[in-house]
């Protein structure tokens, strides 16, 4: 962090100081300030998340007010959430123990229960000395090491209370007036950034939500085969799907696809997509061009400026053999304890790059145990690799899966994100979708 400047010319003793002398200090500390403040904002602009954006802030005001711990407290006014505690120097069990206060016993639950008076700062000064505070309090500071407080409410008029953010001193103190300015002019410009933060959020949390409810809430049971599913959202809300579609005779339909873009657009080409692939799956399922060709229609006449790749295989679980055809599509790849390969897919073109989409179907049969993959190409972009070496990755992963575990798809679908997928690209997020459809065969 940017450390608050707070040295100031002394005169030396018996020597009078010069003309203007008091002055340029004045002006000295206040560039100083406002280079500081200068810095954290746009460190903190700089934030995209909202969890970075909270550990930003804490840092920063704990650097302005001379403080080396402290908590913030996300709960939004109008308890449509997300609510979230981070800690600064404090252990997840140091946060439990501050939790357990009444939030009437400390400053800052009185900033969270938005009482009318506080919508200033409020500084405990000496908590083990204040025989004025709840013993529960006092109690907890004393087994933590902290021995004052200063806490500051966040909020915005068009979003009212957003968080409370507390810093803690070692010993008795209370931050100088100079500091409490400096932290409350961040706090504000703070506080319009985690309010846009919040919306975005929010926003994304409900692409994801309808994003799910495109997909199909249960996979059918057809004889001779077993069906998983595991999909890895991205923030965007992009288009990636899979569908899987009982048809006359025990036969099933398997897709999978993805749509340009991201955001509602997107979502909406998914579902309008989606719907109608499975429709031209009931009228000519067992032709898999004439569907991809249908549904090339489709998206040239209702989406003409959106692309989308897709790949639909007509599977006849008896006899083990599926018939498939892929747009712009990765192709599957089959598992088993003998062999692991692609399927040989016809390089074709994504739906929507030609005036008229055609390509030959691919026809193989699986042996019995063998697992049939299809995924989407976020799987491999996700990995950071380039596309030669991430189908090497997938390839080896799926040749690498115990034995053990190749009895259900399920166990077979999580083992190859859990090998494939870098583990950065899971705790951080990333803006590919990802969708993987396994079915086994017995």
């Amino acid at each position: 962090m940017v450390p608050v400047s707070t040295q100031t010319a002394a005169p030396t003793e018996g020597v009078p100081a010069p003309p203007g002398a008091f002055i340029q200090d004045r002006l000295a500390g206040w560039v100083s300030d406002l280079t500081t403040l200068h810095e954290l904002t746009e460190r903190l602009a700089g934030t995209s998340t909202l969890d970075s954006a909270l550990h930003e802030l804490l840092g920063a005001g704990a650097a302005l007010v001379g403080a080396g711990r402290g908590l913030l407290v996300l709960e939004p006014a109008d308890g449509a959430g997300p609510s979230r505690t981070i800690g600064l120097g404090l252990a997840h069990s140091d946060l439990g123990h501050i939790e357990t206060l009444p939030r009437s016993a400390t400053a800052y639950g009185r900033f969270l229960d938005g009482l009318p008076d506080t919508d200033g700062p409020l500084a405990s000064p000496d908590i083990l000395g204040d025989t004025g505070l709840d013993p529960r309090c006092r109690e907890v500071a004393a087994r933590l090491g902290y021995a004052a407080s200063y806490a500051l409410p966040l909020a915005t008029e068009t979003a009212g209370r957003l968080a409370a953010a507390v810093w803690l001193y070692d010993e008795p103190a209370e931050p100088l007036e100079r500091q409490c300015h400096l932290v409350g002019v961040y706090a504000r410009y703070a506080a319009e950034h985690l309010a846009r933060l919040l919306e975005l959020e929010r926003a994304r949390a409900d692409a994801a939500v309808v994003a799910e409810e495109l997909l199909p809430s249960r996979l059918p049971r057809i004889p001779g085969v077993r069906l998983a599913a595991r999909r890895r959202a991205g923030p965007g809300g992009s288009g990636d799907w899979y569908d899987a579609l009982p048809l006359p005779d025990n036969t099933l339909g398997l897709a999978v696809g993805s749509v340009g873009g991201s955001g509602p657009a997107a979502l909406a080409a998914t579902g309008r997509l989606r719907a109608g692939l499975r429709a031209y799956a009931v009228m000519e399922g067992e032709d898999p061009v004439a569907v991809l060709s249908d549904l090339e229609l489709l998206l040239r006449l209702t989406e003409p400026a959106t692309a989308a790749t897709a790949l639909y295989a007509y599977c006849e679980p008896g006899l083990r053999t599926i018939v498939l055809a892929g747009a712009g599509h990765t192709p599957p790849l089959v598992t088993g304890e003998r062999r692991t390969e692609f399927v040989e897919t016809t390089l074709s073109a994504p739906l929507g790059m030609l005036s008229c989409w055609e390509a030959p179907s691919v026809r193989f049969t699986a042996r019995p145990g063998e697992t049939v993959l299809f995924y989407t190409d976020g799987l491999l972009r996700r990995t950071g690799d380039s596309r030669d070496r991430a189908f090497a990755r997938l390839h080896s992963a799926a040749a690498g899966v115990p034995k053990t575990l190749r009895q259900d798809p399920g166990t077979v679908a999580d083992h190859i994100l859990r090998t494939v997928l870098p583990d950065a690209a899971e705790r951080n997020g990333s803006a590919e979708d990802v969708a993987l459809l396994a079915a086994r065969f017995d």
